[in-house]
């Protein structure tokens, strides 16, 4: 990897060595208070809101360019990540935002700079530990932080589209995939994980029929330990059997719910 002076200098060189015209967009979702939230970048001399995002090296695969990006906002590597889609409207891009950081940073840039060239993005969505998160800002940022995904502030370009895009598949990838390792706390209950689910879909769920399902797709380990400081009856923590947990991503549950 290249390392960069100053912002100003990854602005004037980074076309030498990134592929052109091409970027990467990625969604983090996590789980906290009952709430799906979304990292978010607030633009650095500019204002607004954006996703963490970031470019391809020339001789990097695009996977790797996408947890490379990951890893530097969140500090994380183990990390649930997917390839959701690739954005191409030829307006998409808001080239008033580069124009007016060059000219508030001062910077003598020509107008065929890689940064004002139309781009295509692709899509990543990542599900990941609220908690273990160290949410740090880039280059074009002056903070990163999390959003409740039912109250997004104004974002740049089509980064809104983006996120529902996200939200979108991931709520259809739930019905066929588990959810929920990267998402919660090692040790968990039922209602916990019915609640991240119903966060994520959006709609209520019937307790006895949800609790059947998930123990029918045999990915739960039941602990013998239970949840303490509750008002009613102490309910049974529960963790995932990863070999299972992994092998249904990878196959897909039997039936859908």
């Amino acid at each position: 990897m290249v390392e960069f002076k100053s912002a100003n200098d990854f602005r004037l060189r980074g076309g030498k060595y990134f592929m052109p015209c091409i970027s990467i967009d990625c969604v983090i979702f996590g789980f906290h208070d009952s709430q799906l939230k979304v990292l978010l970048l607030t633009i650095a001399n500019f204002g607004g809101y954006g996703l963490p995002a970031g470019f391809i090296y020339k001789e990097e695969h695009i996977d790797t360019s996408a947890k490379r990006i990951l890893c530097e906002r969140t500090g994380l590597q183990d990390i649930f990540l997917q390839q959701f889609y690739i954005f191409g409207d030829p307006h998409r891009c808001d080239e008033n935002i580069t124009k007016t950081v060059f000219e508030k940073e001062q910077i003598k840039a020509p107008q065929n700079n890689w940064l004002l060239q139309r781009f295509l993005t692709i899509g990543y969505y990542a599900l990941v530990d609220f908690e273990k998160v160290n949410a740090t800002p880039d280059y074009f940022s002056e903070s990163c932080e999390w959003h409740d995904i039912n109250h997004l502030p104004p974002l740049a370009m089509d980064h809104n589209e983006i996120i529902q895009k996200a939200l979108f598949t991931l709520r259809t990838h739930l019905r066929y995939e588990p959810v929920g390792y990267n998402l919660l706390p090692p040790k968990f209950t039922m209602p916990e994980l019915q609640s991240l689910y119903e966060t994520i879909l959006d709609q209520k769920l019937d307790r006895r029929n949800f609790q059947r399902k998930m123990l029918s797709y045999g990915i739960l380990k039941r602990l013998k330990e239970q949840r303490k400081g509750v008002a009613h009856k102490a309910p049974y923590l529960y963790s995932f059997d990863l070999r299972k947990y992994h092998k249904a991503l990878d196959e897909g549950f039997q039936s859908a719910w």
